[in-house]
């Protein structure tokens, strides 16, 4: 009777600590996926929006922006320039000393300088200022499109580490089961099958503990092969969840996606309209001024010339070049329609998943309640003997589940969240 009733008292405080441990573990898993407000000041822990910056910042856009700004800036200058090519110097000396040697000499200086077709500077001027805006959108859209990819990967990281986590407190429920179930075997009070019932169950936790570690182990090597090799950050890695946005109507035509397609509508639409305004090359200005001699001995006479060079029309190739900035122009627009509805879809799809995951975690946060009562009371039940191993193991099992599912519900309302501000153009 002394060793029973010292191997309850020890029962008593291992199932004690226990509790105490999953209450802990508990608490810890909810405060993994805090608000952002509820961070200290200052704190500058990485996060989604550190590891955005980092896959940003190695992308082929990114690293090539500071050029193409540069590029649309010098396009803008050039279309605001008096010419639409820069001036040519024309210089000629004729003479006959090759052959004959009379001392006849002609030498010519002149300038030629292009000049605008009508509209054709305005029209180019409008064309150089889309194209710096489409500059602009275009990157938005290429981050926004990096944090598509971010998101679910880094989500379903978190996931993954929840899972790894239960799995661990599966593994040590089960192990304290197991020795409880050892000392009762020693006491007589239970069966050689229950010890290997008990023993099978912590084997299972084990096997479900690696998987667990594999997957997380997996889903992390993705986010450090967009992050640039950022593991060490991302082991340490605070995640917060991002603010809901707010549920007013929101412009489309302010989502990056949708602005990026209107400013490359915008930049076809003025391409086709210089493309009507330049049916021929660029007219050409000629000022020359020129010194010549008959003979050898004569006064030098010098003259001024004057004249305009004035191309005919292309004809075909421009009819070709006009028709191919139209079509570019009206694929563009489709192109703007589409995406408009395809956002707004998207847009109410993502609130509807919001709502449901909310719902989806305040039935899992009662459920996990729930099942931790009744862990108790057949933990409490299981070691007065009222209750088999058998069905304590399903009652584990069934706690440790409703936990896993309320931690990844957290974890899925902070994705759907995310996802829902993805949808509205919205970056970490």
């Amino acid at each position: 009777m002394q060793m029973n009733h010292g191997s309850a008292r020890t029962a008593h405080r291992l199932r004690h600590a226990g509790l105490a441990w999953l209450a802990a573990w508990t608490l810890n898993t909810q405060a993994q996926v805090v608000p952002p407000e509820s961070l200290p000041e200052g704190t500058a822990a990485f996060g989604l929006k550190q590891a955005f910056e980092a896959a940003w910042s190695r992308q082929p856009e990114a690293l090539s922006l500071t050029a193409r700004r540069e590029a649309a800036r010098a396009t803008q200058q050039a279309a605001q320039a008096w010419t639409p090519s820069p001036a040519a110097l024309e210089v000629s000396e004729k003479s006959d000393r090759l052959n004959r040697n009379r001392g006849a000499r002609e030498l010519e200086v002149g300038v030629v300088v292009p000049l605008w077709l009508p509209d054709e500077r305005s029209r180019s001027n409008a064309l150089a200022s889309a194209q710096v805006a489409a500059v602009e959108s275009r990157a938005t859209a290429a981050q926004l499109r990096v944090s598509g990819v971010l998101r679910p990967l880094w989500w379903q990281w978190q996931r993954d580490q929840v899972d790894a986590d239960m799995a661990r407190d599966q593994l040590a429920s089960a192990q304290r089961l197991a020795a409880d179930v050892s000392r009762r075997l020693q006491a007589g009070d239970l069966a050689r099958a229950d010890q290997h019932q008990a023993d099978g169950a912590v084997a299972a936790a084990e096997s479900v503990l690696a998987q667990a570690q594999a997957r997380v182990s997996a889903s992390l090597q993705q986010l450090v092969a967009h992050t640039g090799g950022a593991s060490g950050a991302l082991q340490s890695a605070v995640v917060a969840t991002e603010p809901t946005p707010d549920d007013s109507p929101v412009d489309v035509d302010g989502h990056a996606a949708v602005l990026a397609l209107k400013d490359q509508a915008t930049v076809a639409e003025r391409a086709a309209s210089l493309a009507t305004a330049q049916p021929r090359a660029h007219p050409e200005l000629l000022l020359a001024t020129t010194r010549e001699r008959a003979a050898f001995g004569e006064t030098n006479q010098q003259t001024i010339t004057l004249g305009v060079r004035f191309p005919f029309g292309e004809g075909p190739r421009h009819e070709a070049r006009a028709a191919t900035a139209l079509a570019d122009a009206a694929e563009a627009q489709a192109q703007l329609a589409l995406e408009r509805q395809r956002v707004l879809s998207e847009r109410e799809a993502h609130r509807r998943q919001v709502d449901a995951a909310r719902v989806q975690l305040a039935a899992a946060e009662r459920r996990t309640q729930l099942a931790r009562e009744s862990r108790g009371f057949f933990d409490k039940s299981f070691r007065l003997g009222e209750t088999d191993l058998p069905t304590r193991l399903r009652i584990e099992a069934e706690a440790v589940d409703a936990e896993r599912q309320a931690a990844r519900g957290r974890i899925d309302l902070a994705a759907a969240i995310s996802a829902w501000r993805q949808s509205l153009g919205l970056l970490p």
